[in-house]
Protein backbone atom coordinates (compact mmCIF):
# COMPACT_ATOMS: atom_id res chain seq x y z
CA UNK A 1 0.00 0.00 0.00
CA UNK A 2 1.80 3.19 -1.42
CA UNK A 3 0.99 6.13 0.99
CA UNK A 4 -0.23 8.74 -1.71
CA UNK A 5 -2.32 6.24 -3.67
CA UNK A 6 -5.83 6.48 -4.34
CA UNK A 7 -8.44 4.18 -5.97
CA UNK A 8 -11.49 5.54 -6.97
CA UNK A 9 -15.02 4.23 -7.74
CA UNK A 10 -17.42 6.42 -9.80
CA UNK A 11 -21.33 5.28 -9.55
CA UNK A 12 -24.27 7.18 -11.51
CA UNK A 13 -24.12 9.41 -14.31
CA UNK A 14 -21.96 10.54 -17.13
CA UNK A 15 -21.94 13.76 -15.14
CA UNK A 16 -21.07 11.85 -12.15
CA UNK A 17 -17.88 10.24 -14.01
CA UNK A 18 -17.11 13.60 -14.79
CA UNK A 19 -17.00 14.72 -11.81
CA UNK A 20 -15.13 11.80 -10.61
CA UNK A 21 -12.30 11.91 -13.09
CA UNK A 22 -11.88 15.88 -12.05
CA UNK A 23 -11.41 14.75 -8.60
CA UNK A 24 -8.96 12.29 -9.55
CA UNK A 25 -6.87 14.72 -11.59
CA UNK A 26 -6.74 17.02 -9.02
CA UNK A 27 -5.47 13.91 -7.00
CA UNK A 28 -2.42 13.28 -9.41
CA UNK A 29 -1.57 17.06 -9.36
CA UNK A 30 -0.85 16.63 -5.84
CA UNK A 31 1.11 14.08 -5.92
CA UNK A 32 -1.36 11.06 -5.37
CA UNK A 33 -1.07 8.24 -8.10
CA UNK A 34 -4.13 6.28 -9.07
CA UNK A 35 -4.24 2.50 -8.89
CA UNK A 36 -6.72 -0.33 -10.23
CA UNK A 37 -6.87 -2.58 -7.11
CA UNK A 38 -8.46 -1.52 -3.79
CA UNK A 39 -6.13 -3.22 -1.74
CA UNK A 40 -2.88 -1.19 -3.44
CA UNK A 41 -4.57 2.48 -2.34
CA UNK A 42 -4.23 4.48 1.08
CA UNK A 43 -7.42 6.26 0.17
CA UNK A 44 -10.52 4.78 -1.22
CA UNK A 45 -13.40 6.80 -2.80
CA UNK A 46 -16.94 6.45 -3.77
CA UNK A 47 -18.50 9.04 -5.84
CA UNK A 48 -22.35 8.33 -5.21
CA UNK A 49 -25.28 8.29 -6.90
CA UNK A 50 -28.10 9.57 -5.06
CA UNK A 51 -30.77 10.17 -7.67
CA UNK A 52 -33.28 7.07 -6.69
CA UNK A 53 -33.55 4.01 -4.45
CA UNK A 54 -31.67 2.02 -6.36
CA UNK A 55 -28.77 3.72 -7.40
CA UNK A 56 -28.92 4.81 -2.99
CA UNK A 57 -29.13 1.08 -2.52
CA UNK A 58 -25.95 0.11 -5.42
CA UNK A 59 -23.76 3.05 -3.57
CA UNK A 60 -23.85 1.82 0.10
CA UNK A 61 -23.28 -1.55 -1.31
CA UNK A 62 -20.36 -0.36 -2.79
CA UNK A 63 -19.36 0.97 0.29
CA UNK A 64 -20.12 -1.58 2.56
CA UNK A 65 -17.52 -4.19 0.53
CA UNK A 66 -15.12 -1.90 0.62
CA UNK A 67 -15.43 -1.27 4.34
CA UNK A 68 -15.50 -5.06 4.57
CA UNK A 69 -11.97 -5.76 3.03
CA UNK A 70 -11.05 -1.85 4.63
CA UNK A 71 -7.05 -2.92 6.09
CA UNK A 72 -5.21 -1.07 8.68
CA UNK A 73 -4.12 2.68 7.57
CA UNK A 74 -6.85 2.65 4.74
CA UNK A 75 -9.16 5.97 4.49
CA UNK A 76 -12.48 5.24 3.20
CA UNK A 77 -14.42 8.48 1.82
CA UNK A 78 -17.85 8.42 0.53
CA UNK A 79 -18.56 11.28 -1.95
CA UNK A 80 -21.07 12.69 -4.66
CA UNK A 81 -24.64 12.82 -4.61
CA UNK A 82 -25.46 10.67 -1.86
CA UNK A 83 -23.26 12.30 0.70
CA UNK A 84 -24.69 15.87 -0.01
CA UNK A 85 -27.94 14.84 0.51
CA UNK A 86 -27.90 12.03 3.12
CA UNK A 87 -25.01 12.40 4.82
CA UNK A 88 -25.83 11.38 8.32
CA UNK A 89 -27.85 8.21 6.34
CA UNK A 90 -25.12 6.97 4.60
CA UNK A 91 -22.62 7.58 8.25
CA UNK A 92 -25.01 5.89 10.19
CA UNK A 93 -25.47 3.02 7.06
CA UNK A 94 -21.42 2.61 6.74
CA UNK A 95 -19.72 3.01 10.68
CA UNK A 96 -16.65 2.17 8.81
CA UNK A 97 -16.07 5.39 6.62
CA UNK A 98 -13.66 7.97 7.51
CA UNK A 99 -14.67 10.97 5.10
CA UNK A 100 -17.55 12.11 3.67
CA UNK A 101 -17.87 14.70 0.73
CA UNK A 102 -20.73 16.45 -0.98
CA UNK A 103 -21.32 16.83 -4.64
CA UNK A 104 -21.43 20.93 -4.18
CA UNK A 105 -17.65 21.16 -2.87
CA UNK A 106 -16.03 17.59 -5.39
CA UNK A 107 -13.01 19.99 -5.93
CA UNK A 108 -11.95 19.53 -2.24
CA UNK A 109 -10.76 16.05 -2.28
CA UNK A 110 -7.21 16.69 -1.62
CA UNK A 111 -8.03 19.09 1.16
CA UNK A 112 -10.00 16.26 2.80
CA UNK A 113 -7.83 13.51 2.16
CA UNK A 114 -4.87 15.63 3.20
CA UNK A 115 -6.94 16.35 6.68
CA UNK A 116 -7.35 12.66 7.03
CA UNK A 117 -4.01 11.72 6.56
CA UNK A 118 -2.44 14.50 8.75
CA UNK A 119 -4.81 14.81 11.86
CA UNK A 120 -6.53 12.58 13.60
CA UNK A 121 -10.10 14.44 13.48
CA UNK A 122 -13.25 12.64 14.61
CA UNK A 123 -14.46 9.75 12.29
CA UNK A 124 -16.66 10.18 10.10
CA UNK A 125 -15.17 13.75 8.94
CA UNK A 126 -18.31 15.75 7.58
CA UNK A 127 -17.25 18.02 4.64
CA UNK A 128 -21.01 19.29 3.19
CA UNK A 129 -20.39 23.31 3.55
CA UNK A 130 -23.89 24.49 3.11
CA UNK A 131 -24.19 26.45 0.25
CA UNK A 132 -27.12 27.05 -1.96
CA UNK A 133 -25.33 25.94 -5.34
CA UNK A 134 -22.34 24.26 -6.64
CA UNK A 135 -19.09 25.64 -6.09
CA UNK A 136 -17.59 27.48 -8.89
CA UNK A 137 -13.87 27.13 -8.12
CA UNK A 138 -12.83 23.88 -10.38
CA UNK A 139 -9.01 24.68 -9.86
CA UNK A 140 -8.56 24.85 -13.52
CA UNK A 141 -9.14 21.14 -13.87
CA UNK A 142 -10.71 19.49 -16.91
CA UNK A 143 -14.46 18.83 -16.44
CA UNK A 144 -14.29 16.20 -19.36
CA UNK A 145 -14.21 12.12 -19.01
CA UNK A 146 -12.90 10.54 -22.38
CA UNK A 147 -13.90 6.71 -23.72
CA UNK A 148 -12.42 6.46 -26.85
CA UNK A 149 -12.75 8.27 -29.18
CA UNK A 150 -15.47 9.84 -27.44
CA UNK A 151 -15.96 12.59 -24.38
CA UNK A 152 -18.50 13.75 -22.28
CA UNK A 153 -18.19 17.69 -21.51
CA UNK A 154 -19.69 19.27 -18.91
CA UNK A 155 -20.85 22.61 -19.43
CA UNK A 156 -23.26 23.66 -16.53
CA UNK A 157 -24.58 21.44 -13.41
CA UNK A 158 -27.42 22.01 -11.06
CA UNK A 159 -31.02 22.75 -12.15
CA UNK A 160 -33.57 25.85 -11.61
CA UNK A 161 -36.42 23.28 -12.93
CA UNK A 162 -39.23 22.65 -10.68
CA UNK A 163 -40.22 19.17 -11.68
CA UNK A 164 -42.16 18.01 -8.95
CA UNK A 165 -40.67 14.44 -8.97
CA UNK A 166 -36.40 15.34 -9.57
CA UNK A 167 -34.39 15.93 -6.54
CA UNK A 168 -31.46 17.32 -8.69
CA UNK A 169 -31.82 20.58 -7.05
CA UNK A 170 -32.24 19.64 -3.82
CA UNK A 171 -28.48 17.42 -4.17
CA UNK A 172 -27.12 19.97 -5.84
CA UNK A 173 -29.02 23.38 -6.31
CA UNK A 174 -30.03 25.61 -8.46
CA UNK A 175 -27.85 25.76 -12.09
CA UNK A 176 -24.28 26.70 -12.54
CA UNK A 177 -23.28 27.74 -15.97
CA UNK A 178 -19.05 27.19 -16.78
CA UNK A 179 -17.87 30.16 -18.50
CA UNK A 180 -17.26 29.87 -22.11
CA UNK A 181 -13.11 30.24 -21.71
CA UNK A 182 -13.07 27.55 -19.66
CA UNK A 183 -15.02 24.95 -21.75
CA UNK A 184 -13.38 26.05 -24.42
CA UNK A 185 -9.95 25.31 -23.17
CA UNK A 186 -11.38 21.88 -22.67
CA UNK A 187 -12.58 21.36 -25.93
CA UNK A 188 -9.45 22.54 -27.47
CA UNK A 189 -7.21 19.73 -24.98
CA UNK A 190 -9.88 17.10 -26.53
CA UNK A 191 -9.22 18.45 -29.97
CA UNK A 192 -5.60 17.61 -29.49
CA UNK A 193 -6.23 14.44 -28.02
CA UNK A 194 -8.27 13.36 -31.23
CA UNK A 195 -10.93 13.13 -29.61
CA UNK A 196 -13.94 12.31 -32.74
CA UNK A 197 -16.69 13.37 -30.60
CA UNK A 198 -18.12 15.78 -28.20
CA UNK A 199 -20.83 15.02 -26.01
CA UNK A 200 -22.16 18.16 -23.96
CA UNK A 201 -23.54 17.49 -20.73
CA UNK A 202 -25.50 19.60 -17.90
CA UNK A 203 -28.88 18.27 -16.19
CA UNK A 204 -30.37 20.68 -18.93
CA UNK A 205 -27.67 21.92 -21.66
CA UNK A 206 -30.72 24.59 -22.86
CA UNK A 207 -30.35 26.34 -19.36
CA UNK A 208 -26.79 26.79 -20.57
CA UNK A 209 -25.73 30.12 -19.77
CA UNK A 210 -29.02 31.09 -17.71
CA UNK A 211 -27.16 32.17 -14.69
CA UNK A 212 -24.60 34.40 -16.72
CA UNK A 213 -26.91 36.67 -18.12
CA UNK A 214 -26.39 34.85 -21.84
CA UNK A 215 -30.04 34.16 -23.87
CA UNK A 216 -29.82 31.09 -26.07
CA UNK A 217 -26.85 31.03 -24.31
CA UNK A 218 -26.69 26.79 -25.62
CA UNK A 219 -26.56 28.18 -29.34
CA UNK A 220 -23.75 31.26 -28.23
CA UNK A 221 -21.56 28.39 -26.68
CA UNK A 222 -22.19 25.73 -29.89
CA UNK A 223 -20.82 29.02 -31.75
CA UNK A 224 -17.56 29.31 -29.82
CA UNK A 225 -17.68 25.45 -30.43
CA UNK A 226 -18.04 25.27 -34.07
CA UNK A 227 -15.25 27.95 -34.60
CA UNK A 228 -12.42 27.07 -31.79
CA UNK A 229 -12.32 22.92 -31.97
CA UNK A 230 -13.04 22.83 -35.93
CA UNK A 231 -11.22 19.43 -36.09
CA UNK A 232 -13.88 17.54 -33.53
CA UNK A 233 -16.00 16.18 -36.13
CA UNK A 234 -19.38 15.02 -33.79
CA UNK A 235 -20.89 17.47 -31.43
CA UNK A 236 -23.84 16.00 -29.63
CA UNK A 237 -26.41 17.91 -27.71
CA UNK A 238 -27.92 16.02 -24.34
CA UNK A 239 -30.51 16.74 -22.28
CA UNK A 240 -32.69 19.25 -24.38
CA UNK A 241 -35.88 21.00 -21.98
CA UNK A 242 -38.89 21.31 -23.61
CA UNK A 243 -40.01 24.36 -24.48
CA UNK A 244 -36.41 25.98 -24.96
CA UNK A 245 -35.40 24.46 -27.59
CA UNK A 246 -35.43 27.76 -29.74
CA UNK A 247 -35.58 28.10 -33.31
CA UNK A 248 -31.63 29.54 -33.14
CA UNK A 249 -30.79 26.01 -32.12
CA UNK A 250 -32.91 24.08 -35.14
CA UNK A 251 -30.94 26.05 -37.42
CA UNK A 252 -27.27 25.62 -36.12
CA UNK A 253 -28.15 21.75 -35.72
CA UNK A 254 -29.04 21.93 -39.42
CA UNK A 255 -26.41 23.63 -40.71
CA UNK A 256 -23.56 23.25 -38.99
CA UNK A 257 -21.98 20.18 -40.43
CA UNK A 258 -20.49 19.51 -36.61
CA UNK A 259 -23.46 19.35 -34.66
CA UNK A 260 -24.83 15.84 -35.15
CA UNK A 261 -28.66 15.72 -36.08
CA UNK A 262 -29.21 14.17 -32.37
CA UNK A 263 -31.46 15.55 -30.01
CA UNK A 264 -31.95 14.50 -26.52
CA UNK A 265 -35.34 15.84 -25.15
CA UNK A 266 -37.15 14.44 -21.92
CA UNK A 267 -40.38 15.17 -22.01
CA UNK A 268 -41.81 12.67 -19.33
CA UNK A 269 -45.30 12.40 -20.31
CA UNK A 270 -47.57 13.22 -22.89
CA UNK A 271 -51.06 14.14 -21.12
CA UNK A 272 -51.34 17.81 -20.01
CA UNK A 273 -52.62 16.67 -16.65
CA UNK A 274 -50.30 14.03 -15.46
CA UNK A 275 -47.27 16.92 -16.70
CA UNK A 276 -49.01 19.59 -14.50
CA UNK A 277 -48.64 17.72 -11.48
CA UNK A 278 -45.12 16.69 -12.31
CA UNK A 279 -44.47 20.63 -12.64
CA UNK A 280 -43.16 20.00 -16.44
CA UNK A 281 -44.30 22.34 -19.39
CA UNK A 282 -47.75 21.15 -20.72
CA UNK A 283 -48.35 22.57 -23.79
CA UNK A 284 -48.35 19.17 -26.01
CA UNK A 285 -49.42 21.94 -29.01
CA UNK A 286 -45.63 23.30 -28.57
CA UNK A 287 -44.03 19.82 -28.71
CA UNK A 288 -45.57 18.82 -31.60
CA UNK A 289 -44.94 22.23 -33.41
CA UNK A 290 -41.73 22.30 -32.71
CA UNK A 291 -40.99 18.64 -33.92
CA UNK A 292 -42.34 19.11 -36.84
CA UNK A 293 -40.20 22.67 -37.26
CA UNK A 294 -37.14 20.31 -36.05
CA UNK A 295 -38.34 17.81 -38.47
CA UNK A 296 -38.63 19.78 -41.64
CA UNK A 297 -35.40 21.37 -41.31
CA UNK A 298 -33.61 18.43 -40.49
CA UNK A 299 -34.37 15.32 -42.33
CA UNK A 300 -32.54 12.67 -41.12
CA UNK A 301 -33.32 14.13 -37.37
CA UNK A 302 -32.46 11.46 -34.59
CA UNK A 303 -35.09 12.52 -31.52
CA UNK A 304 -34.70 10.65 -28.46
CA UNK A 305 -36.96 11.17 -25.29
CA UNK A 306 -37.60 9.77 -22.18
CA UNK A 307 -40.89 9.09 -20.25
CA UNK A 308 -41.96 8.16 -16.11
CA UNK A 309 -45.35 5.78 -15.78
CA UNK A 310 -47.26 5.41 -12.76
CA UNK A 311 -46.96 9.27 -11.34
CA UNK A 312 -49.01 9.64 -8.78
CA UNK A 313 -53.13 9.78 -10.41
CA UNK A 314 -51.88 8.38 -13.79
CA UNK A 315 -55.28 7.22 -15.02
CA UNK A 316 -55.47 4.50 -17.61
CA UNK A 317 -56.83 6.93 -19.63
CA UNK A 318 -53.66 9.55 -19.36
CA UNK A 319 -51.27 6.39 -19.78
CA UNK A 320 -53.43 5.26 -23.02
CA UNK A 321 -52.89 9.40 -24.02
CA UNK A 322 -48.82 8.44 -23.86
CA UNK A 323 -49.15 5.35 -25.92
CA UNK A 324 -51.23 7.25 -28.60
CA UNK A 325 -48.47 10.05 -28.88
CA UNK A 326 -45.98 7.83 -29.22
CA UNK A 327 -47.50 5.97 -32.17
CA UNK A 328 -48.00 8.98 -33.76
CA UNK A 329 -44.63 10.94 -33.28
CA UNK A 330 -42.12 7.90 -33.69
CA UNK A 331 -39.26 8.73 -31.65
CA UNK A 332 -36.55 7.14 -32.77
CA UNK A 333 -35.53 6.36 -28.76
CA UNK A 334 -36.78 6.15 -26.20
CA UNK A 335 -36.26 5.63 -22.45
CA UNK A 336 -38.51 4.45 -19.80
CA UNK A 337 -38.60 4.69 -16.05
CA UNK A 338 -41.26 3.71 -13.93
CA UNK A 339 -42.18 6.56 -11.15
CA UNK A 340 -39.71 6.58 -8.01
CA UNK A 341 -41.02 8.11 -4.95
CA UNK A 342 -38.75 10.37 -3.25
CA UNK A 343 -39.16 12.11 -0.18
CA UNK A 344 -38.36 15.93 0.08
CA UNK A 345 -39.63 16.80 -3.51
CA UNK A 346 -42.78 18.48 -4.16
CA UNK A 347 -44.17 15.37 -5.63
CA UNK A 348 -44.22 13.89 -1.96
CA UNK A 349 -47.69 14.30 -0.63
CA UNK A 350 -48.63 12.74 -3.73
CA UNK A 351 -47.50 9.51 -2.43
CA UNK A 352 -46.65 6.52 -4.45
CA UNK A 353 -50.30 5.03 -4.52
CA UNK A 354 -49.61 2.72 -8.03
CA UNK A 355 -49.02 -0.32 -7.77
CA UNK A 356 -45.10 -2.02 -8.48
CA UNK A 357 -47.32 -4.31 -11.31
CA UNK A 358 -49.42 -1.60 -12.81
CA UNK A 359 -45.67 0.44 -13.35
CA UNK A 360 -44.19 -2.49 -14.94
CA UNK A 361 -47.24 -3.73 -16.97
CA UNK A 362 -47.04 -0.06 -18.50
CA UNK A 363 -43.27 0.24 -18.90
CA UNK A 364 -43.92 -2.67 -20.74
CA UNK A 365 -46.21 -1.25 -22.89
CA UNK A 366 -44.40 0.98 -23.92
CA UNK A 367 -41.43 -0.69 -24.67
CA UNK A 368 -43.28 -3.14 -26.80
CA UNK A 369 -44.82 -0.15 -28.73
CA UNK A 370 -41.39 1.04 -29.83
CA UNK A 371 -39.57 -1.98 -30.15
CA UNK A 372 -41.78 -2.15 -33.04
CA UNK A 373 -40.93 1.35 -33.97
CA UNK A 374 -37.44 1.48 -33.61
CA UNK A 375 -37.22 -1.68 -35.71
CA UNK A 376 -39.04 0.21 -38.61
CA UNK A 377 -36.73 3.23 -37.76
CA UNK A 378 -33.63 0.54 -37.78
CA UNK A 379 -35.00 -1.30 -41.18
CA UNK A 380 -35.07 2.57 -43.05
CA UNK A 381 -31.42 2.34 -42.94
CA UNK A 382 -30.72 -0.68 -44.70
CA UNK A 383 -28.63 0.71 -48.12
CA UNK A 384 -27.75 3.39 -46.42
CA UNK A 385 -23.89 4.40 -45.76
CA UNK A 386 -23.43 5.71 -42.07
CA UNK A 387 -20.52 6.91 -40.11
CA UNK A 388 -19.77 5.83 -37.72
CA UNK A 389 -17.39 5.92 -34.66
CA UNK A 390 -15.46 2.95 -33.71
CA UNK A 391 -15.68 1.48 -29.78
CA UNK A 392 -14.55 -2.22 -30.02
CA UNK A 393 -13.46 -5.28 -31.82
CA UNK A 394 -13.76 -9.24 -31.63
CA UNK A 395 -13.81 -11.93 -33.67
CA UNK A 396 -13.55 -9.61 -37.13
CA UNK A 397 -16.37 -7.48 -36.52
CA UNK A 398 -15.85 -3.99 -35.26
CA UNK A 399 -18.34 -2.76 -32.92
CA UNK A 400 -19.71 1.46 -32.99
CA UNK A 401 -21.88 3.99 -32.69
CA UNK A 402 -23.89 6.30 -35.40
CA UNK A 403 -24.95 9.47 -34.94
CA UNK A 404 -28.13 8.01 -34.19
CA UNK A 405 -26.84 6.50 -30.89
CA UNK A 406 -25.64 8.35 -27.96
CA UNK A 407 -23.47 6.01 -25.39
CA UNK A 408 -24.38 4.06 -23.41
CA UNK A 409 -27.87 4.38 -23.95
CA UNK A 410 -28.98 3.65 -27.03
CA UNK A 411 -27.96 1.14 -30.39
CA UNK A 412 -24.89 -0.05 -31.55
CA UNK A 413 -23.62 -0.42 -35.19
CA UNK A 414 -21.92 -3.85 -35.86
CA UNK A 415 -20.11 -4.50 -39.15
CA UNK A 416 -17.84 -6.54 -40.90
CA UNK A 417 -14.17 -5.37 -40.67
CA UNK A 418 -11.39 -4.01 -38.83
CA UNK A 419 -11.15 -0.22 -37.97
CA UNK A 420 -9.30 1.25 -34.97
CA UNK A 421 -11.30 1.87 -31.92
CA UNK A 422 -11.94 5.54 -31.99
CA UNK A 423 -11.66 5.91 -35.75
CA UNK A 424 -14.72 7.12 -37.25
CA UNK A 425 -15.70 4.52 -40.22
CA UNK A 426 -18.10 4.46 -42.94
CA UNK A 427 -20.12 1.82 -42.61
CA UNK A 428 -22.89 0.20 -45.77
CA UNK A 429 -26.42 -0.76 -43.56
CA UNK A 430 -27.11 -4.45 -44.32
CA UNK A 431 -29.39 -5.16 -41.82
CA UNK A 432 -31.80 -4.55 -38.79
CA UNK A 433 -32.21 -5.33 -35.21
CA UNK A 434 -35.34 -4.07 -32.86
CA UNK A 435 -32.33 -1.46 -31.52
CA UNK A 436 -28.44 -2.09 -33.79
CA UNK A 437 -27.82 -2.27 -37.17
CA UNK A 438 -25.25 -4.93 -38.94
CA UNK A 439 -23.65 -3.04 -41.62
CA UNK A 440 -19.94 -3.89 -43.75
CA UNK A 441 -17.07 -1.65 -43.21
CA UNK A 442 -16.53 0.26 -46.49
CA UNK A 443 -13.48 1.02 -48.41
CA UNK A 444 -11.33 4.20 -46.82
Amino acid sequence: MKENSFYLVSLGCAKNTVDSNSMAALLLQNGYRQVDRAAQARLLIVNTCGFIQSSRDEAIQVLEELAQKKRHGQLLIAAGCLTERFGQYVAKKVPQLDGILGTKNWMDIVAVAERLRSENPIKPLFHLPQAAQLSRDEFGISRAAIQGGSAYLKIADGCHRPCAFCTIPLIKGTTVSRPISAIIKDAQALQENNIQELILIAQDTTSYGYDLGLKDGLVTLLDHLTKEVPHIPWIRIMYAYPGYVTDQLIERMATQPQILHYLDMPLQHAHPKTLARMQRPANMDWVQKTIEKMRAAIPDLTLRTTFIVGYPGETEDEFQALLDFIAEIHFDRIGVFPFSFEPGTASEPLGDPIPPEVKQERLEKVMLLQQEISQQKNQAQIGNILSVIIEGYENNISIGRSYRDAPEIDGLVFADGKVSVGKIAQVKITGALPYDLLGHIQEQ
